[in-house]
């Protein structure tokens, strides 16, 4: 998607296991056989329903009121049996084609949660790898806190759309620079530590140059780097937006304009009300640093729609006082939302 005179990459993250659905939500609904199912839009516009396994309804994700709709796609689709194998085919390709119409560059797929067995975990990243590249216009992208699973899907790419992207290399887990350069692919590097999350924009700044100088020393180019500057919810610690936005401005600084700078944007919002107020006035933030990608829903967050709304009203002025630190604890935020000042605007 075109941002200004730069290109803004969009890596679509929806087709993740888990991923969720609120059981008393407007999309779990009774389908026409009376079945509990999550009703969705097909690829061919019509209204479908994928129904709700009773394996699911004996989860604790379920007694707690949430529905992980992408793995019982997943799972149904991949068991076989119909009618339900191709009505879970539907729904990914429905979340496929959602998303690339919305300017996806990437599909991101993670199968961690499809079960707590690593052969299991294996065998699905390469069904969906190959599933989900049949269907997709625009290159996939691995991601996963295994780098065996991470192989086993890129191993499984043929790359039909272009080159896929490794999602992530660490400091944990530096030898998967080396599986990116023998696969000569794009990759994502995260500024965490090698022992946990940075607590600041310095920590961030010194963890993802050791990553990047070291992809730069295995012969990866800068621009196959994607810097992820690793978004915290603003909700836990009003200092964390500044600590994101500082690394952004200072790794753009130190390696130019043809390193990529990313991070999964949304998560911005966590555990606060009208996130896609705060959403859309943290894009506009985050570009303004040097952020050139997002790991994102590109059906919320529509870059052209959010780089062209008024910054200057009193909403947007709000949300960004508490993602830059200036509305201590969210305190004026939250009293606007419970005035009902806040538009009550959808999760981004």
């Amino acid at each position: 998607m075109e941002n200004r005179n730069q290109q803004f990459i969009i890596i679509g993250e929806n087709i993740h296991t888990t991923r969720v659905v609120v059981r008393k939500g407007k999309l779990v609904t009774t389908a026409p056989e009376g079945s509990e199912a999550v009703r969705y839009t097909a690829a061919d516009g019509s209204t479908r329903y994928l129904a709700i396994p009773d394996y699911i309804k004996r989860t604790k994700d379920y007694d707690e009121g949430s529905v992980k709709h992408v793995k019982i796609a997943v799972l149904e689709a991949m068991a076989g049996q119909e009618p339900s194998a191709a009505e879970g085919l539907e729904y990914i390709r429905a979340l496929v084609n959602r998303q690339v119409k919305a300017g996806a560059d990437f599909l991101d797929l993670n199968v961690d949660e499809i079960s707590l067995r690593l052969q299991d975990q294996i065998e699905a990243i390469r069904w969906l790898v190959r599933t989900v590249e049949a269907m997709s216009p625009v290159p996939l992208s691995v991601d996963s806190s295994n780098m065996e699973i991470i192989e086993a899907g890129l191993d499984a790419c043929e790359g039909r759309a272009g080159r896929p992207l490794l999602n992530s290399a660490s400091l944990e887990r530096v030898e998967a620079l080396e599986f990116a350069k023998s696969k000569n692919l794009p990759v994502i590097v995260t500024a965490a530590g090698q022992k946990g999350m940075p607590e600041d924009d310095e920590q961030r700044v010194v963890n993802a140059s050791r990553m990047v100088d070291a992809a730069l020393a295995s012969g990866i180019a800068l621009p196959d780097i994607f810097v992820d500057a690793l978004v915290f919810p603003i909700s836990v610690d009003s200092r964390f937006g500044n600590h994101c936005l500082d690394a952004i401005r200072r790794i753009r600084q130190k390696y130019g304009p043809e390193i990529h700078i990313t991070g999964g944007l949304s998560n911005v919002s966590f555990g606060l009300p009208c996130r896609r107020l705060l959403n859309d006035a943290w894009v506009n933030l985050s570009l303004a640093a040097g952020a050139d990608c997002g790991i994102v829903d590109p059906v919320a967050t529509d870059v052209r729609r959010i780089m062209s709304i008024d910054n200057q009203n009193a909403q947007y002025r709000l949300a960004e006082d508490v993602l830059l630190g200036r509305d201590r604890n969210c305190k004026n935020f939250l009293r606007a939302y419970r005035k009902g000042e806040l538009q009550a605007a959808p999760a981004g």
